[in-house]
């Protein structure tokens, strides 16, 4: 398949540390409270809608901003979305999930993909494949929201899925203390991070994909229960895409305070090298195994916000004499403390800029076969109409 077939056709912050403020939870949201209901004969009629389940890189965490400024008041050089005039309300964004956390975002990819009345947001920003399982079957309650799978469970028995997406297992892994303890680590002069972090991912994915796997069984037997079959809908897995860039690709310097004071990137070219060329690809390849296992898509994102990434080459903060856009602003949200500009959970995920971008991935999967793989990407200083398809290796 040719990039020309698959090409979409739409269109710091001085002193943000300490790191030790830091928390960066992969964060799922979920709309729905009530627990599943009875089983259903046969799943509804009317227009298929798309559910997405999972954390923070699918629930819209961070959809409040439009690349990201050093600029401290006001609407933050627009880059802020909750500015009011007078004010910030981050309930413009993230609606009612702002008040507990989810944070399901207005530009969250499935909302973006295919709007509001073909699309329901189940995911919650934090959550784990915990948060997903049934909760007779072990699984949790999160943020005052049922598990995940009784939320669908509610929702398939009175509307018709057709597709359900979803982005799970970076908190099995603990991502966030893979990234603080780099923070940490490089604003300490302590050396480099990726050895001990990639031990303690080593020593936890076997366990967090199997709950992957288990996460996948759930959603069908919920499907199941509700009087689809298996062929009636499609699941769809998807893997994490890198918030930062190669060091080779950082326009900050290592040496001196510059990723710090400005960039909001703050760790060593080793660290960066580590997370985007060994952590990202590992996890990919993992849940591409999970989902070939369980027999589901696989969509990968991995390399969806190369040259888009916070503190590229390719990209620039906004400001005064350049305003945010898609094509010129970071993707991802920057390191914040949460003192100055937003909440520190934000931060190192897709911003409103990649969440479209997420979302043009997922309207182009849906028009291709269910049984093929494909990873999507993007074309630096382009918007979103840069994003393609291709298959997946």
């Amino acid at each position: 398949m040719s990039q020309g077939t698959t090409r979409a056709a739409s269109g710091t912050a001085t002193r943000r540390l300490t790191a030790a403020a830091l928390a960066l939870p992969l964060a799922a949201t979920g709309l729905l409270t009530a627990t599943a209901g009875p089983a259903q004969a046969a799943p509804r009629s009317g227009a298929a809608i798309t559910v997405s389940l999972g954390d923070s890189y699918i629930s819209g965490e961070a959809g409040r901003w439009q690349g990201n400024s050093d600029t401290f008041t006001g609407s933050r050089s627009g880059t802020d979305r909750a500015w009011t005039g007078h004010g910030y309300d981050a309930s413009q964004v993230y609606g009612a999930t702002a008040q507990n956390g989810c944070d399901r975002s207005d530009s969250a990819e499935v909302l973006s993909a295919f709007g509001a009345d073909r699309a329901v947001n189940l995911a919650c920003s934090g959550a784990t494949t915990a948060n997903v399982f049934r909760a007779a079957h072990g699984g949790q309650s999160f943020k005052g929201e049922a598990p995940q799978a009784d939320q669908l469970a509610s929702l398939a028995a009175h509307r018709r899925v057709g597709t359900v997406v979803l982005s799970i297992g970076g908190n099995d892994l603990g991502f966030v203390h893979a990234i603080t303890q780099c923070v940490l680590d490089y604003e300490a002069s302590a050396g480099d991070c990726r050895d001990s972090q990639q031990a303690a991912i080593d020593a936890q994915i076997d366990t967090a994909m199997a709950n992957v796997g288990t996460s996948i069984d759930e959603i069908r037997a919920v499907m199941s229960a509700d009087g689809y079959a298996a062929s009636a809908y499609r699941i769809v897995l998807q893997s994490y895409p890198s918030p930062i860039p190669r060091s080779s690709e950082d326009r900050y310097p290592q040496s001196g305070w510059s990723r710090t004071t400005k960039g909001g990137c703050p760790a060593g070219d080793d660290d960066l090298d580590w997370a985007r060329d060994q952590m990202v690809p590992q996890v990919a390849q993992r849940l591409s195994e999970v989902a070939a296992d369980r027999g589901v898509q696989f969509l990968d994102v991995q390399d969806l916000l190369q040259g888009h990434e916070v503190c590229s080459t390719s990209d620039q903060l906004a400001g005064s004499a350049q305003p945010p856009s898609a094509e010129t602003s970071e993707w991802a949200r920057f390191l914040t403390t949460g003192l100055t500009q937003g909440t520190k959970q934000e931060s190192f995920h897709p911003n409103y800029y990649g969440q479209l971008a997420l979302g043009q991935c997922l309207s182009l999967i849906a028009d291709q076969p269910a049984d093929q793989d494909f990873s999507c990407q993007s074309t630096p200083g382009q918007g979103t109409d840069g994003v393609y398809l291709t298959p997946a290796s």
